[in-house]
């Protein structure tokens, strides 16, 4: 009786897609510290900052003009907080092994489609 094993062969670059979302990770953290802060209680949530402005207390329209920066500067945050989010995770599935493969089917991610979104988590067959 002779014993087969299968190994399940990536032809996946996880080298260079390590590199790609490294990248990107500081890119989107030098972003993410122009728009807000790390939330001390929780490392995977960031808080909107208002830009900085010399507000003379009692001054509505520099008031207002405080509140507007900080609410644009929370729908900024928002985008890049999830594809921050989205990249650290990628990172955490490369450690683990599990890189390029389609969190719904299984199969590897097309090569194409990590090029396009290195963070994809399914292939092109089950995207959303």
């Amino acid at each position: 009786m002779e014993l087969f094993v299968i190994i399940y062969n990536m032809t996946i670059d996880t080298i260079r897609f390590k590199k790609e979302l490294e990248t990107e990770r500081l890119s989107l953290e030098k972003e993410l510290a122009s728009v807000g802060r790390k939330n001390p209680d929780n490392p995977k949530d960031w808080e909107a900052t208002p830009s900085k402005m010399d507000t003379q207390p009692g001054d509505e329209n520099e008031t207002a003009d405080t509140i507007e920066s900080y609410e644009e500067n929370t729908a900024i945050l928002k985008q890049l907080e999830t594809r921050y989010n989205e990249v650290i995770e990628a990172l955490r599935r490369i450690e683990d092994g599990d890189y390029g493969k389609c969190e719904v089917g299984g199969e590897e991610i097309e090569t194409e489609r990590l090029e396009a979104n290195p963070a994809a988590t399914t292939c092109i067959k089950h995207l959303e």
